[in-house]
């Protein structure tokens, strides 16, 4: 009896079979070389950044403004200013950081100028020493020169611990006398060499508030537009600043006629900071009263904020607040105070 085929005994065979085909198959392909291999690497120079760190600011502790960073390093240097008619134009008093104009004898007016981010190489012309410049001066711990005046006076400005360079007493060259103008009045010091000579000293710490940009000032902010300021000390000395917008400053006269450098350009301030104050006098001599307080006005960005000033001893600096009394912030670069006399000086606005 012939038996038949089943179905479970004729699939191994085909299996079998279909095995003997793909297996040489897959070893051919394995073999053919057909997988593709690693790339070769990129030639060519290593990418190297251009970039370059910029350079270090600091904000100027006397303006507020950003500056590179070793000039904020300097000590800051006051100086007696003349401002008597035969000592102008003066020299150097367009780079100041500060200007402090006060009243002396004979109803004229004097400066106390200070620089610190910008040291011209000759300031003048120097004058003798008042009685109010060590209150005005101690704060900043730097730096000051003056030709003289009483001995109680320059005591008193030496007692503030200031490197002091004093005309009558310096053997060392940094005092020269002008040819352009005439005795008194054209005393000249080297003020980057008494600068550089005492590089050594600490630079002042920051004396007011700055808003970061002029928009942010307190006054730009929050004052009237006013558009000259008038201020007389006396009947001999009326002083106006006038808003220039296009410069964003306020442009210097004196008794009438524009204040002019020797190189024809008109003094301009960007802040102005009017302060109503108390003057004494013995034997003669005219004293600011500062360790005190009063009223002020101060003007930036073509507006102005009534104020009250108050400074609380000879160290302290001059603080500034607004009529709810938070501390008044300044415009970005140089300021003048204007010390009024209460009584015999006036202020006058002008929208």
């Amino acid at each position: 009896m012939i038996k038949k085929k089943t179905a479970s005994t004729a699939r191994p065979v085909k299996s079998a079979a279909l095995l003997a085909l793909v297996v040489p198959a897959l070893l051919l392909s394995a073999c053919s070389g057909s997988t593709p291999g690693p790339s070769a690497s990129p030639s060519g120079t290593a990418w190297n950044s251009d970039y370059v760190d910029p350079a270090a600011t600091q904000i100027a502790p006397l303006t507020g403004m950003t500056v590179a960073g070793d000039s904020a390093a300097s000590p800051s240097l006051a100086a007696k200013i003349d401002n008597h008619i035969a000592a102008r134009p003066q020299i150097g008093i367009d780079r100041t950081d500060l200007v402090f104009e006060e009243l002396v004898e004979g109803g004229i007016t004097r400066y106390v100028a200070v620089w610190q981010s910008d040291i011209p190489d000759q300031v003048g012309p120097v004058r003798s020493i008042r009685p109010m410049d060590p209150d005005i001066i101690a704060p900043f711990g730097g730096l000051v020169a003056f030709s003289g005046g009483q001995q109680r006076f320059v005591d008193a400005m030496n007692a503030t611990g200031q490197v002091s360079a004093i005309f009558d007493y310096d053997t060392t060259g940094l005092f020269s006398r002008s040819s352009a103008t005439a005795a008194p009045h054209n005393v000249i010091l080297a003020a980057t060499e008494f600068v550089n000579r005492n590089a050594s000293v600490a630079p002042p710490t920051q004396q007011y508030a700055y808003a970061a940009t002029p928009a942010g000032a307190s006054a730009a902010v929050d004052g009237a537009p006013i558009s000259v300021i008038n201020n007389r000390f006396s009947t001999s000395s009326v002083r106006s600043w006038t808003w220039n917008a296009e410069s964003g400053t306020y442009l210097r006269a004196q008794d009438g006629a524009p204040d002019l450098t020797a190189e024809g350009t008109q003094l301009a301030a960007t802040n102005v900071a009017v302060m109503r104050v108390n003057v004494t006098v013995d034997q003669s001599i005219p004293k600011t009263e500062l360790i005190a307080s009063g009223d002020a006005t101060v003007s930036s960005g073509g507006k102005t904020l009534p104020a009250t000033w108050s400074k609380e001893s000879q160290t302290a600096p001059i603080r500034l607040v607004d009529a709810n009394g938070v501390t008044i912030r300044l415009a970005p670069g140089n300021t003048w105070f204007q010390f009024v006399p209460n009584g015999t000086g006036a202020t006058d606005l002008v929208p």
